[in-house]
């Protein structure tokens, strides 16, 4: 396995697990199968695991597997915040807890704004307190690092991109299609402020 640095120093994996979308046995995650792909991947060097607050079971599929197993120190766990569920500050919290819950840890190391598509998102998250909330995360080490995923245009990446102190981001990105979404010049404009895209 090739691993690159983070912002922090922090060595990860070029290849992350995704766990969107673990195998199914009727209408629950087969956790015995989740478990074998999970470590198979770990064991080939893995140490960056993607999860969300909305993946059907899948972060307590992933901290029940990482507890039992006695690995969550040595991965990274990547979550991320359904701000499209937030009403209120309380929200945040109410969010973030139950995630470490299903998650079984007292922090994320790599935790995301999720699908933000446009310039409003962010300034709706701003306007409930995200920043200072954020700030509050960091310092009690409950968050490691901040960033953000985003599906909306170049344009409104770049905005969001330069208007925070983002530790990385998360983008989709097409071989045969540059220009959707941040696109090339969304993933370039990451590369010249230093911050690390996944």
């Amino acid at each position: 396995m090739e691993y690159r640095k983070d912002k922090h120093g922090n060595k990860l994996s070029m290849l992350g697990y995704g766990c969107m979308r673990f195998t199914k046995k009727g209408n629950a995650i087969d956790i015995d199968k989740a478990e074998q792909e999970i470590m198979a991947a770990y064991e080939a060097g893995v140490n960056y695991y993607d999860t969300a607050y909305i993946y059907p079971g899948s972060e307590a599929a992933l901290g029940e597997i990482l507890e039992r197993n006695g690995i969550r120190d040595k991965v990274n766990i990547a979550t991320k915040l359904p701000q499209y569920l937030i009403r209120n500050s309380k929200g945040l919290d109410k969010y973030f807890e139950e995630e470490l819950s299903r998650l079984r840890t007292d922090h994320v190391d790599y935790y995301l704004m999720h699908h933000l598509t446009d310039v409003e998102m962010w300034e709706k998250l701003k306007a409930v307190g995200i920043e200072d909330w954020i700030r509050e995360k960091k310092a009690s080490g409950q968050i490691r690092n901040i960033g953000f995923s985003y599906h909306g245009n170049s344009d409104n990446f770049v905005t969001i991109l330069n208007d925070y102190d983002w530790d990385f981001c998360q983008v989709q990105y097409n071989y045969l299609d540059e220009v959707t979404q941040a696109g090339v010049s969304g993933v370039k404009a990451a590369a010249e402020k230093g911050i690390p895209v996944v």
